[in-house]
């Protein structure tokens, strides 16, 4: 885990007595937040800034004790040391909820970046480990918006908590597909590859028609937890990197579709052309 003590990101000194104001007992478990405001990402080096701008947030504008989190996770998978493993936190909604979870916000927003990097995933992973092994918390893991009335921390770390939290690149974060979720993903890669693709880097390529299906499944609720956790799959990996799982579930479903075929052969990095060629030939 890539820790950032207090000391180490400029933190202000907590006011007494609240801010020294310890949990009563264990914890039940771990709630993800996310900002609730607009967020635009920043080099790691602003990061720091940005977490003391929080704490000032909360500290002068909330008329809080300290920052509100336990932890804080940038995207490039630091942990920021909030409120930490003994002092209780602040952000959960009431005294009740405070004390039963440890809060750990991601830092992206209700709008401009909305998804977290795969970076952001291992460091939000290493800080819920952390809660466990050294706090201690039990095993419990939900969103801000479990137990209290707000939107936090939006339906894509909500669904993900729900999920166990996995780890990004591994068996267990593939996301399972139906067939109506590979078709309209295929549908939105190739609307953006008839729009842009002569003149458009392929990775940002791929990444432009991931966020195109990931609008396109928010706005359809069912679609969500399957196209649209994909979507971000996809606009976070770079292209060679794209899971067999992946390729295959596109694979099975498009065989029938020549234009797309070709799209992916002309339009994609080589890597990816080679892999769903060798597929369909099976």
């Amino acid at each position: 885990m890539r820790l950032v003590s207090r000391a180490q990101w400029g933190a202000r000194a907590y006011r007494l007595p609240s801010g020294g104001t310890l949990y009563a007992g264990a914890r039940r478990g771990v709630k993800i937040h996310y900002l609730g405001t607009a967020y635009a990402d920043r080099p790691h080096e602003q990061c720091a800034a940005y977490v003391r701008q929080i704490q000032a947030q909360h500290m002068d504008g909330n008329g809080w004790s300290d920052i509100g989190y336990s932890f804080a996770v940038c995207t490039h998978g630091y942990v920021y040391e909030g409120r930490g493993l003994r002092r209780r936190n602040s952000a959960n909604g009431s005294t009740s909820l405070n004390n039963q979870d440890y809060a750990v916000l991601a830092m992206v927003g209700s709008s401009g970046l909305t998804v977290p990097t795969s970076a952001q995933l291992h460091g939000l992973r290493d800080a819920i480990d952390h809660c466990r092994r050294e706090g201690p918390a039990g095993p419990w893991l939900g969103g801000h918006r479990d137990g209290y009335a707000t939107s936090c921390p939006g339906d894509w770390l909500h669904a993900w908590a729900h999920r166990g939290a996995p780890r990004p690149d591994t068996e267990e974060d593939d996301v399972p597909l139906t067939p109506d979720d590979i078709q309209r993903i295929a549908h939105g890669v190739w609307a953006w590859r008839n729009e842009a693709i002569d003149k458009r880097d392929m990775r940002q390529f791929v990444a432009d028609a991931a966020n195109h299906g990931r609008a396109a499944a928010v706005s359809g609720a069912a679609a969500v937890s399957g196209l649209g956790e994909l979507g971000a799959r996809l606009a976070e990996i770079a292209v060679p990197q794209l899971s067999d799982t992946h390729i295959t579930a596109l694979a099975d479903q498009l065989a029938a579709s020549p234009a797309f075929r070709d799209a992916i052969r002309e339009g994609l990095a080589d890597a990816v052309a080679d892999k769903l060629a060798a597929r369909l030939k099976d």
